[in-house]
């Protein structure tokens, strides 16, 4: 008998959720597993904003708050593979590593949770209102489609998030991703509405198109130091084929722009024609000049090729 695969996650409910997930579909393939929880520095500083981490003596540049120390472990050989988001997971990886396979991917929309009533009525009225949310994209996206919105950091899972929501007043409301709060259960599509400590809290499903989610938003992926070809081998067992392709569009897409976690920008692709075709639109914020108008573009092409997607809309861009 194989020894079994060392799986690395962090410890949140919402990662050992996805976890499990992974290692559910591992075990029908009849592969063994064995789940290793690591804490990240983004785990063990939650009283830091995202931004924050990049500054100082010893800054952790772009998304690498919540992968580092899953990376390092998989330099160490302690873990033959990690299982991350992919919305926090660094555009650029370093050497040796590699995103090699993707749970089949959840619905990518945002979700406004707010326990006032008005909000379900009449989002106008965000104009009027302070929201909760540690996205740079979910903030200029909200201040840019709402005028007069003022947007506050929040940080924790997402169970302590929506615990900080109810008991805060001065909220009208948090954004988080549909994935995370329907993979925990605490929240039914279709539903509306769900009790938290007992507040109903109200659940708005925000459209992927007006309102456009992070690249690989809903998308599980597992990483692999290059040369483990036996983790690779056992993982593409798994591989849910087109969600690598859209999330491959996405990625590239971040990667060319040289994107980091303070970046506010939206990616959103889907398949044409039966499948055949591979579309993807964007919506990117300046970083330093608030006020200015996002670059905003769609494209399609063959969905053999999604890194051609990345690049036409980057000529796009330099045109623009």
């Amino acid at each position: 008998m194989s020894n079994p695969l060392i799986l690395g996650t962090r410890g949140s409910d919402l990662a050992l959720t996805q976890a499990r997930m992974t290692e559910a579909a591992l075990k029908a393939q009849g592969i063994e597993v064995r789940i290793e929880v690591i804490k990240t520095i983004g785990d063990k500083r939650p009283d830091l904003k995202l931004s924050e981490f990049s500054q100082g003596d010893n800054p952790v540049v772009d998304k690498g708050i919540f992968t580092k120390e899953l990376e390092e472990a998989l330099i160490r050989g302690e873990i033959d593979f990690a299982v991350h988001s992919l919305k926090d997971v660094p555009t650029e990886l370093g050497d040796g590593f590699e995103i090699c396979a993707t749970l089949p991917r959840a619905d990518i929309a945002d979700v406004l949770l707010t326990t006032e009533q008005g909000l379900v009525d009449d989002l106008t009225l965000l104009s009027e209102s302070t929201i909760a949310t540690s996205s740079v994209r979910r903030a200029r996206q909200l201040v840019w489609m709402y005028p007069g919105v003022e947007v506050v950091d929040i940080r924790g899972n997402v169970p302590t998030r929506i615990r900080k929501l109810v008991e805060n007043d001065g909220w009208a409301g948090i954004l988080l991703a549909r994935a995370g709060i329907e993979r925990l259960g605490i929240y039914t599509p279709g539903e509306g509405s769900f009790e938290m400590d007992g507040t109903t809290v109200h659940a708005i499903e925000l459209g992927v198109d007006s309102f456009l989610p992070a690249a690989g938003q809903g998308a599980v992926g597992m990483e692999i130091r290059r040369e483990n070809s036996a983790a690779r081998e056992a993982l593409a067992t798994i591989n849910d084929a087109p969600t690598f392709t859209r999330v491959t569009a996405e990625r590239a897409f971040l990667a060319r722009l040289k994107a980091g976690c303070q970046t506010p920008v939206g990616a959103h692709t889907w398949f044409e024609n039966g499948g055949e075709t591979l579309a993807m639109s964007v919506r990117v914020f300046d970083e330093e000049e608030p006020t200015a108008e996002p670059f905003v573009a769609q494209v399609s092409g063959p969905a053999t090729d999604p890194d051609a997607l990345a690049d036409e809309l980057m000529t796009l861009k330099a045109s623009a």
